[in-house]
């Protein structure tokens, strides 16, 4: 259980001399919104914007319906009118929040002064590119409209970057469709799904962006359940089976974090943990001793090492000696949201000696079923 890394740390490939596999995932992993770095000087020609949407409608479309429509906007007085209807449909905001949170090192400090030098500067780009389609969303599920095409704009996005230019994912425009519907002269019946300012970009290489590994976000045949081994076979303790759950809750991310880091709360709700004292003060290594109960009689005391703290983010521990395999490893994560935050709880067990572990080695051939029953009950 470790914390999102880069998918790729090596040096990028340099464009025209990369081919196959290489060059594909370092354009997976790499292209991403580009606004600073978009290249205002040096001029876009047409067939490479061509070329790219040539690419971007070779994308999945439902029912085979080709009802995506493009819209390219090069003039200089259309570009304007268009940035003048971004900025008031929320560009202004983004820029006077950028002026407020500049030197405080917010977490989002960087991407609002990222949006607010788009809205600044939308209309000196080179080109802007609107994807839309035929068809308003009606919530019939019926294929054609949104599962069609916003697809194919992110194959419009990558082929760019293939090429050494960048764009920038915003749909802020929404916020006064009506408005850019009349100025770019959209009939009724097409939706406006994304705006895409088009550029080369100033330098070429880009690194990957920290995120969560896949083996935290993939659940494994049912919602929650983790494996960090093999997936196509019946599940062993070797496979590191785990139970993830997560939930939105409306408050700030340091008061989540009082509660999770106070390791007696959970004796309120479980109906085997009974509680815990610290054996050191909390911090990375720091121990802690826990106290458990199973049918009522059962009981005994385990003692945890922390693994991670980070105050506000993270605090995770390892179950048994830590000279030895853990019995399990457990973990919270707050994750700050827009005015809130998300609490994400995981475990893994084993693959230290445990009650687990001697049931499986009492019944082998129920090695799976017994996994999937502790997975349920966690």
């Amino acid at each position: 259980m470790t914390p999102g890394t880069n998918p790729q740390q090596s040096k990028p490939p340099r464009y025209g001399e990369a081919d196959g596999i290489e060059m594909v995932d370092y354009v997976l992993g790499t292209t991403r919104s580009v606004r600073k770095r978009l290249d205002l000087d040096r001029p876009v020609p047409d067939q490479v914007i061509f070329d790219c949407l040539d690419l971007a409608e070779q994308a999945p479309t439902g029912g085979n319906q080709s009802t995506r429509r493009w819209l390219l906007i090069r003039d200089p007085v259309t570009k304007k009118a268009l940035a003048d209807i971004y900025r008031s449909a929320g560009g202004d905001w983004a820029i006077h929040q950028a002026d407020t949170l500049a030197g405080t090192g917010h977490r989002s400090e960087a991407t609002m002064s990222s949006a607010s030098h788009l809205a600044q500067h939308l209309e000196d780009v080179p080109a802007i590119v609107i994807a839309t389609i035929w068809g308003t969303h009606d919530g019939s599920g019926k294929p054609g409209l949104f599962d069609s095409v916003i697809q194919s704009a992110w194959s419009f996005c990558l082929a760019l970057r293939a090429r050494g230019l960048g764009s920038a994912w915003t749909t802020m425009h929404l916020n006064a469709s009506d408005r850019v519907a009349e100025l770019l002269s959209i009939p009724d019946g097409v939706t406006q799904i994304v705006l895409l300012p088009v550029a080369y970009t100033i330098g070429t290489e880009f690194r990957p962006a920290r995120r969560a590994s896949s083996r935290e976000i993939t659940f494994v045949d049912k919602w929650g359940n983790t494996r960090e081994g093999e997936t196509d076979r019946s599940i062993t303790m070797a496979d590191g089976p785990g139970v993830c759950v997560e939930t939105e809750i409306d408050a700030k991310p340091d008061r989540v974090w009082s509660l999770v880091s106070d390791i007696n709360i959970p004796a309120r709700f479980s109906n085997e943990f009974l509680g815990a004292k610290w054996l050191d003060e909390p911090a990375i290594g720091a121990r802690f001793e826990g106290r458990n109960r199973v049918n009522g009689f059962r009981e005994w005391t385990t003692v945890s090492v922390v693994t991670a703290w980070l105050p506000d983010r993270e605090f995770e521990w390892q179950i048994g000696d830590p000279t030895s395999p853990p019995i399990a490893t457990w973990r919270f994560q707050v994750l700050p949201q827009a005015g809130s935050a998300r609490l994400k709880f995981s475990v893994v067990l084993g693959p230290g000696e445990s009650f687990l572990t001697q049931s499986i080695a009492e019944s082998p051939g129920r090695e799976s079923a017994i996994i999937a029953n502790r997975q349920g009950q966690h």
